[in-house]
């Protein structure tokens, strides 16, 4: 049931080339939880990931030696791994290798060319600085070159000079950071943050399972799109299409946003009379 909500939506959108908003309905997974989805499924999920990414930076003769040695290691210090859990972690090592193995066919095969150029310039962006690595590059020297307290208002070069592409939709954090510096960066990441708790509370008090997993909804789109997008901006992430709740320009996502807030306080308003049906 779960896997329909998200993979079925998921699949449509990336039938049409949008892998950034694709990624968003990872966020419905931090709602399921919160509604008794089994903490197993994210530890899976998680592990995929760091498997994943590894492979990307490990060559995979190292990575499965060191994931056989350490599986090795564990059933020689306890021996009731051999007759109890046998079969799961020999399980597991088949997943793991398999997924090592499939890394490439995944990249080469499934992936298209404009997104494995981003996972490349993921690893390593000094690869082509001047072409593919271009806005990631410029990004971070807009970050860094804003230092502690910023140049001012309207006053960074970077951005200034048109030095960064897309730095009033995809890329505005690093004009944030490069015109108000490292507090002005902390303060737009502390409101967030505030933000977040907030709607976290609200969806705590509702009085409905509706109301309290669309605030969780809400809250976990929100997180997604923030952590997405700073990531990105600092070379964390790779580059997808995925702006800043509240400060990327554009009329659709500031709507989408503001909607899906309105709404959620629209529920919380309405609240008591749940208790009087």
């Amino acid at each position: 049931m779960l896997a329909g909500l998200t993979l079925l939506p998921v699949a449509l959108i990336l039938a049409s080339n949008e892998t950034g908003q694709a990624l968003v309905f990872a966020a419905l997974l931090l709602a399921f939880f919160r509604e008794g989805m089994s903490p197993l499924i994210l530890l899976l999920l998680a592990a995929g990931g760091v498997i994943l990414l590894l492979t990307l930076l490990v060559p995979k003769v190292w990575l499965l030696g060191g994931f056989t040695v350490i599986l090795a290691g564990a059933f020689l210090l306890n021996s009731k791994l051999w007759r109890h859990h046998l079969p799961l972690s020999l399980s597991v090592w088949a997943a793991v290798i398999g997924m090592v193995l499939g890394v490439d066919f995944f990249i080469n095969h499934v992936l298209q060319a404009h997104q494995r150029q981003r996972i490349e310039m993921l690893i390593d962006p000094g690869k082509d600085p001047l072409g593919k690595g271009w806005n990631v590059t410029q990004s971070k020297i807009a970050l860094g070159s804003g230092g502690w307290l910023g140049k001012g208002f309207l006053n960074g070069t970077q951005t200034k000079f048109d030095f960064v592409p897309e730095q009033s939709t995809d890329f505005i954090f690093c004009t944030v950071g490069e015109e108000w510096g490292w507090a002005g960066c902390l303060v737009v990441i502390a409101l967030f943050m505030t933000l977040l708790w907030r709607i976290l509370l609200v969806a705590e008090r509702q009085k409905s399972v509706f109301g309290r997993t669309y605030g969780y909804c809400v809250a976990s789109i929100l997180f997604v799109h923030f952590t997405v997008n700073l990531g990105m901006t600092m070379g964390l992430m790779p580059v997808v299409g995925i702006p800043l709740p509240f400060f990327s320009y554009g009329g659709s996502s500031l709507w989408s946003f503001t909607i899906l807030l309105f709404t959620l306080l629209a529920l919380d308003a309405h609240r008591k009379q749940d208790l009087l049906r």
